[in-house]
C-alpha cells in the first residue's frame, strides 16, 4: 500500500483525470452516437449517407491516429487550443461515438416496425417517432452492449498517456522517477481498473433489472 499512500498526490490526479476522460468522453459519445445512430436509420438519404460515412471512417481508424489528429492536426487548423486534456476527451468521444451509434442502430432495429408506422399514421414527425416511441424502447434493449462499449472506453483512456495527459496509464513512469517499483505500480493500476469495471458491471445489472421489459 505504500506505493499509493506515499504518492497520493500523483494517484489522485491520475484517477481524477481518468474519470474525467471517461465521463466527459462518454457523454460526448452518447450524445453524438445517438444522433449518428438515428441518422443511420433516417428516411433522408443525405442523413443516412453522412451517418454511414462517419461510422465507417472513424471506426476503422486506429484510436491512436484519432489522438494524433486532435493533438497535432487540430492545432494546425489554427483553432482555439483548449489543452491536451480537452482534446483527448474529444478524441475519445468522437471515436467511441461510432460504436455507440451501431449499438443504438441495433436497438432501433429491435423495435417492431409497426409501432413506428402507427406513430407516423397519427401524424408524428420522424423526430417525434424516434424520441417518443423508438428510442425509449431501443435504450432498454441495448444496456449490455452499451455497457461493453463504455468499459472499452474506460480502458481506452490509457491511450491519452502518450499525449501528455496525466492519467492512470502514465503513472508508472511518474512513480519510477520517485524510485517506486514499476511492477508494483502496474499491479495497482490493474486493480484500480478492475474495481472501476466491476462498478460498471454492477451498474449494468442495476439498469437491466430496472428497465427489464415484462413479456
Amino acid at each position: 500500500m505504500g506505493v499509493i499512500t506515499d504518492n497520493l498526490d500523483l494517484w489522485s490526479e491520475a484517477l481524477r483525470n481518468t474519470l474525467l476522460l471517461f465521463l466527459a468522453g462518454g457523454a460526448i459519445a452518447l450524445v453524438l452516437g445517438t444522433l449518428v445512430g438515428a441518422m443511420r436509420v433516417s428516411p433522408i438519404p443525405v442523413a443516412r449517407a453522412f451517418g454511414t460515412l462517419y461510422v465507417n471512417i472513424i471506426r476503422n481508424t486506429p484510436l491512436t491516429l484519432v489522438f494524433f489528429f486532435f493533438a497535432f492536426g487540430y492545432p494546425a487548423l489554427r483553432l482555439p487550443n483548449p489543452g491536451f486534456t480537452v482534446l483527448a476527451i474529444w478524441a475519445l468521444g468522437v471515436y467511441t461515438a461510432t460504436y455507440v451509434a451501431e449499438v443504438i442502430r441495433a436497438g432501433i432495429n429491435t423495435v417492431p416496425v409497426g409501432q413506428a408506422e402507427a406513430a407516423r399514421a397519427i401524424g408524428l414527425t420522424f423526430t417525434q417517432v424516434m424520441t417518443l416511441v423508438v428510442m425509449p424502447q431501443a435504450f432498454r434493449s441495448v444496456v449490455p452492449p452499451m455497457m461493453s462499449v463504455f468499459i472499452a472506453l474506460l480502458k481506452n483512456t490509457t491511450v491519452a498517456a502518450g499525449f501528455s495527459v496525466a492519467e492512470l496509464g502514465v503513472i508508472r513512469a511518474n512513480l519510477s522517477e520517485r524510485g517506486e517499483n514499476a511492477l508494483a505500480v502496474l499491479l495497482w493500476v490493474a486493480v484500480v481498473f478492475v474495481v472501476l469495471v466491476l462498478l460498471l458491471s454492477w451498474l449494468q445489472r442495476y439498469l437491466e433489472n430496472k428497465w427489464r421489459i415484462a413479456r
